[in-house]
């Protein structure tokens, strides 16, 4: 079961990282590598990084049917 600490000491030493990664890296459900995050966020120990949209290659992220799907969310310590 990962921890608090591991994931903190995991984006310290990959510098940042999507919730995914830090899911598949320690073995540990998405919810709860989420509720982490969100936990230390709060905590003030992370940050979240949206990606901005003017990186869409195609400019139609807009009147995409998935919304904003295709944006990354990047996790970073503060």
């Amino acid at each position: 079961m990962a921890s608090l600490i591991q994931v903190r000491d995991l984006l310290a030493l990959r510098g940042r990282m999507e919730a995914t990664q830090i899911s598949h890296t320690l073995h540990a459900p998405q919810p709860m590598i989420d509720a982490m995050l969100n936990q230390l966020e709060i905590m003030g120990k992370v940050v979240r990084i949206p990606e901005e949209p003017d990186g869409c290659l195609s400019g139609s992220c807009k009147s995409c049917p998935e919304g904003k799907a295709c944006l990354r969310e990047w996790w970073a310590l503060r």
